[in-house]
Formats: C-alpha cells, structure tokens, sequence
C-alpha cells in the first residue's frame, strides 16, 4: 500500500469506522479469541457493538500465534475495508524468558546487556503475534513508596535516557520494528508519571516547567531519537491538566516542537477519565479534548466511538482532526506490511523453537547475575565454598514469586528458585531450606523448622522480601520495611551466631537498617526473572563476581523520601564541622544522606581509584577537556567497575545540582591490572533549562569528579570562559 491508498482508504471510511479506528479494546472483545466475552459487561462497564468491533483498529493483550492469526482471520472477514488490527502488549521485561524487572537492569549499568534483554522479548513476542510493546517506560523515579519504580531504571534523567534509547533499539532493531523478530516500541508514560504526590499511583504531579524540561523530559526525547515509533499518555496531570487531555504537552511539545509523527495512545482508561479528573463533564467533552489534545488511540473506554460522530456533525470537531489520527494509524500498519501480510510473523512453529530457547535462558541468568547488588560483605562471608553446608531460610528461599510484575507471560512454576538454583550448582546434599516464616505472618513451627536447619549449617542465607503484587501498577506503599515477621525471623537467626547472608527480592528501594545491621552480607536481588536462582548461585557461590551498581538511592527510612543524589544544595547547607548547629537543612533524628548511595555496590574484589586529572584548567565553547583516571584492581579476583564521571555547576543562572552524572564506563580488570579511564567533556554537556526555557550553558567554574559511586569521588576544577 503507498502513502496515496492511505488516504484514499480513509476517504472511503465513515465517521463510525474512523472512530473505532481509533478504539483499542481488550482481546476477549473479539471473535477467535479464546477467552471470548470473558470481561465484556458490567465488570469494566463496557457495552461495545458488535460493528464497532468489527471495525476496531487495534487489540490489548492478544498473544500467541494460533490465537493472534485467529482474530485477525475473523476481523478481516467481518471489516468491510480489509484493515487489520494492530496486536499490543505489556512486554516489558521478557515475554516468557523474563529479564529482570526494568530497575534491577539498570543496576547493570551495561546497555548492551539493556538491548539483548528487549531483543529477546521482541523475538519471542513477535513469532507470538504481538506488533507492539509498550515499553520502555522511562519515567523518573525518587521516590521509592510508588509501586512503578520497578518499571524504571531509576532517579538519574542522563541514565535513563541512554537505557531508554538501548531498549528501544533491541526491540526495533535497525529497521524501526518492521523487521522479523522485532516488535514497534511504545514508550511511556508522557510525562512526568513517576513523579506522585506522596508516591501514590495515579496521584497528581505538580512540577514547574523547568523541573520537567530538564529532569523528566530527557527521557522520553532520547527514546524517540533512538526510533520509538508511539508513544504512551500518563495519568498524572502536567501544569494541572490531565496528560490525557494536555494539548500543550503533545500538540505544542510533541508535535511542534520535537516533530513527532506516530500515533499517541491513553493508557486504561485514561480519556474518560478526564471526567472525574475534573476537566470534562461527561465523555462527550473526555473525547473532544483528548482529541484536540492529540491523543490518537482510546484504550479500554469508548468515549471516542460513542462520541465522535456527534461531535464531528455538530461541528465541535473537525473531521480533519479525526482523519490525521486515522493515518497515523494506518501508516503505521503500513509500515508493518500488515495490508499485505496481516498475519506477519505469528507462527506457531517458531514459537516452540523461540520461546524459551537455551540461548534466551542463558541471556536471562547472565543478566540477573549481572543487576544483583551486593550491598555488605563483613568479613568476606561471599563469596560461599562449595563444601560448605548452607541452610536456606525465609519465604523466599523456594519460592517462585520472583519474576516481577509485568511479566504476565511468564510461567512461575518454569522459574527457578533461590533453592533450586544452589542444590543444581553447589549439590543437593550441602542444602538445607525452610520457610521460616510467611510473608507477614510468624508460624512457630516454621520458625523451629528453620533454626533447626540453622543449627546444621556452616552458613544461613535469609532470603526475604516483598510479594511482587506490593509494587508495579497501583502497588504504592508507605511502608518500605521488610515485613515484622520476615526481620523477627532475621533476628532469631542473628542469634544462631552463623554467618547470616540476606538475599532480598523486591522492587523498590526499601528501608534497610534493620536489615543491614543483623546481617554480614546483604545482596538485593530485585525481582530477578526466570533464571533468577540459578543467576544468584552463580553470585553467592562466586562464578560471578558482583558488579551492580545502585540506580535509585536506598532511604534510611521513609521519612526522607524523596532522597536522591543529584539534589540542590541549599542556603543553609549541612556540612562537615557544623553538625552542631540547628538551623541547617538537616534532620533532628536522621542523616541527610541515603544509607545507600546512588552508584553503589561492592564487588568480591577491590578497586583503587589514583591519578585523576583533567588536561586543562579552562576551555572555550568550542574545546574538549579530557578528565582520565587510573584503576587498579587491588584484590586477588578478576571483576568488573562501573566507573561514574559526574559534573558540578557552581554558580549558574538557576540553582544547579551538587553533582550530575555525565559519563560512565564498565571495565573489566583482572587481578593487578591497572588501565586508565578516559573522559571528555563539551561545552554542550554543560548546558541546561534556564529560566526564560532557553537550554545553554554559563560560563564560571564546574568540578569534574570521578568515583565508584556519587558519594566517594575524585574531584577536578576547571573553568569555561566566552573566548
């Protein structure tokens, strides 16, 4: 089909089938589906006819070759143009080989590992049947009460943004998701989702333009330069209006400035909530302001169907609103070849040879093993000897609730488990488990079953956490401690006087002080998927030697959220030698600081930093500086570094932050070896939102500083002038 048939194609459309063009409905909607009628009716209040699902233009959550070919086939009989439907889906970290949920790869700091994990969903969904993946999400992420900080790969915008194009990439692929094996990439959320009053789920978000341009709006810029072809609202407000509705936000920002072309998709539900949001009377007005706010998909509520034709024959809307959303569309339909091939490259047979292949099983440990931080190791208890007898002890030592949210294909009873994954490695007969405890509940034989087990043990490791249903979507908390009866049940094992490893599954930043101070080495491991065990055997037994680094700061507890590194200072800064002063911006009864830094994590090595120098004092506009230092593996273990370059503004036109992450690199270094880092900076690395909203950088000073983490840093100065 030529760009000329779309436009004939939409001229021979009626208003009613633009409108359902523009309808996305859940697959139990359509015939062929297995689950035909499963949640029609009252259960989502959702009355949709049998026409306008005929004439339907996209599926939510269809999946699997038969099923996927079986929709298309009874859609294309019943659609009297021929358009077939667009099959999209939450692959978020994984298909059926699940990756480790999006922050835990973030702590791998390593982007290729980033762009085979979405390579991976997209070759297992796409001989699946799905054309589109809503993900990557890039939402930035401080404050760890809200549920969807797993979803993102955490709280720093330069971060983000390059994991953001690296998923984008191994999803698409060089040619735009068309290819075979490769899925379109639909980030999300548009904008500034992960930024919630109080950290709850869907809450209101209240940023200044300034903030958004420059923390939260990176993101999501560096995603659609990578290729993204969609692009997904938020449910939040920006400047106080609903994204959903926010003509500004996708008209002006997207569109205009940017020059965005794909199609916008609301999120469940998300037009006609415009109405209790407050900024539309009934879903009439949901629909006409969503419209001309540019969004060109309605997902799972029917304002545009029931609305659009009314609206266009009253004049409110212009039928040429309707149709530039309809191309949208189709041109992306067109560019998926699906006109002429609609049932692309779902096939049944390459299902069985792709999904869950050994090849992905192998890319799934490798990555988990790689984004599991370790956090503590007194006395070097890790790396665990083989001849060693463990007992494994807590809910989660063999359990399979560790492959995240969002990972609704996923098969918990194929995933392996803390237990499974160190009898296979270590051998059956130097483990010991038991439960120890329930989630939330203490059970008195469950805890004599477990000491026990301690007593016959050279060492104990406390697997403990969260059920993966406390975070993801609506899973905000404001409680981030380990359960009592899980810390209970650490503290009795304290008391066995064995070495006590703790292995935490989870996916937010929790609150660990307790934890930390009854425990010798602390690894969090996230929610690490399907080779979840077998990656932390490879860790705990030293195969692997850690080398994840923090992407989100870990609290001291609650009351400091949101706390993260690249923070303002203030006009009563804390500093060292004056803690004995009150007016400060400080706490009565807490450290400014994180108990875990962004940037952190230990390795069963050690790592010398030495040497740091930059190769000029001043630059121009148009010069390079060049900042290097020198690493030096000091331990006796081959290991790999995340080397962080950060950067510091002292005196710009707005407040700047303390340090900001500029740079990184992951080396591998054998015992002995030293190598020196290089670094360089530009003038355009130093530019930034000002407030008349020009982007540019000051001239003065800036320190360049270079380190393991945002806390422990070399430090530079060098100034830029106007010459």
């Amino acid at each position: 089909m030529q760009t000329q048939d779309v436009r004939t194609l939409i001229e021979q459309m009626s208003i009613e089938e633009k409108a359902a063009q523009l309808q996305q409905l859940a697959t139990p909607f359509f015939k062929g589906a297995s689950d035909r009628g499963a949640v029609t009716g009252p259960l989502i209040g959702m009355d949709v006819s049998d026409d306008a699902i005929a004439n339907t233009g996209s599926v939510l959550g269809a999946c699997g070759a038969a099923e996927t070919n079986r929709i298309q086939q009874k859609h294309l009989e019943e659609n009297r143009l021929g358009i077939p439907l667009l099959f999209m889906a939450d692959i978020v970290h994984g298909y059926q080989t699940i990756f480790p949920v999006p922050l835990a790869m973030g702590c791998t700091w390593d982007l290729e590992l980033a762009g085979q994990s979405a390579a991976v969903a997209a070759k297992e969904a796409s001989v699946s049947g799905v054309h589109v993946t809503f993900a990557p999400m890039v939402d930035l992420v401080r404050d760890p009460r809200w549920g969807r900080v797993m979803e993102s790969t955490g709280e720093d915008t330069y971060l983000n943004g390059v994991f953001a194009a690296a998923q984008v990439k191994g999803f698409q692929g060089d040619s735009g998701g068309t290819e075979v094996g490769k899925l379109i990439s639909c980030v999300k959320h548009f904008a500034a989702y992960g930024a919630p009053e109080g950290g709850r789920d869907y809450n209101t978000v209240d940023v200044s333009e300034l903030t958004l341009r420059e923390q939260y709006l990176p993101a999501y810029r560096a995603a659609l330069d990578a290729g993204s072809e969609m692009m997904m609202t938020a449910f939040n407000t920006v400047f106080g209006v609903p994204a959903t509705g926010n003509a500004w936000l996708m008209r002006d920002l997207l569109r205009k400035e940017w020059g965005f072309q794909g199609p916008v998709i609301s999120d469940w539900g998300a037009v006609k909530e415009l109405i209790p949001h407050g900024v539309a009377e009934d879903s009439a007005e949901a629909a006409e302001k969503s419209l001309k706010a540019g969004v060109d998909i309605e997902m799972m509520t029917t304002t545009y169907i029931e609305s659009i034709p009314e609206l266009v024959r009253n004049g409110i809307l212009e039928e040429e609103v309707i149709d530039e959303a309809v191309e949208r569309i189709l041109r992306l339909k067109q560019k998926l070849n699906l006109f002429e091939r609609p049932y692309r490259h779902a096939d049944e047979a390459l299902e069985q040879e792709v999904i869950r292949s050994q090849e992905h099983l192998e890319a799934a440990r490798k990555t988990a093993a790689d984004s599991c931080v370790l956090l503590k190791n007194e006395n070097e208890v890790l790396p665990l000897q083989k001849e060693q007898t463990v007992a494994v002890i807590g809910p989660f030592a063999d359990h399979t609730d560790i492959l995240g949210q969002w990972s609704w294909r996923g098969k918990p009873e194929e995933t392996v488990t803390l237990v499974q994954g160190l009898k296979t490695t270590a051998g059956a007969g130097n483990i010991l488990s038991a439960e120890g405890s329930r989630v939330e509940e203490t059970d008195e034989t469950l805890l004599k079953e477990a000491l026990q087990a301690a007593e016959k043990a050279d060492v104990i490791i406390a697997a403990l956490g969260e059920p993966s249903e406390w975070s993801g979507e609506a899973g905000s908390r404001t409680d981030i401690t380990i359960p009592r009866a899980q810390r209970e049940l650490l503290a009795r094992l304290r008391k066995t006087n064995k070495p006590l490893v703790s292995v935490l599954f989870n996916g937010r930043p929790l609150d660990l002080q307790e934890i930390t101070e009854h425990t010798d080495a602390l690894v969090e491991a996230w929610f690490p998927g399907s080779e979840g065990g077998s990656a932390l055997a490879d860790l705990l037994l030293g195969s692997v030697n850690p080398s994840a680094k923090l992407t989100m700061s870990f609290p001291q507890s609650v009351g400091q959220v949101p706390v993260y590194y690249n923070h303002f200072n203030t006009g009563r800064p804390k500093s060292e030698g004056r803690d004995g002063d009150r007016y400060l911006s400080k706490y009565l009864d807490s450290p400014n600081e994180p108990l875990f830094p962004f940037g952190y994590g230990m390795s069963y090595t050690t790592f010398q930093y030495s040497g740091f120098h930059l190769d000029k004092t001043e630059i121009t506009r148009k010069d390079t500086l060049n900042a290097k230092v020198t690493i030096t593996n000091t331990g006796t273990r081959d290991g790999k570094e995340v080397v962080q370059l950060y950067v510091r503004d002292h005196a710009g036109e707005a407040v700047r932050p303390l340090k900001e992450l500029k740079g990184f690199q992951k080396i591998h270094l054998a015992a002995g070896e030293s190598r020196e880092v290089a670094f360089s900076i530009k003038e355009e690395d130093l530019r930034y939102w000002h407030p008349d909203m020009t982007y540019r950088s000051d001239r003065g000073t800036f320190s360049v500083m270079a380190g393991p983490n945002s806390r422990d840093l070399e430090t530079g100065v060098f100034k830029l002038s106007d010459n």
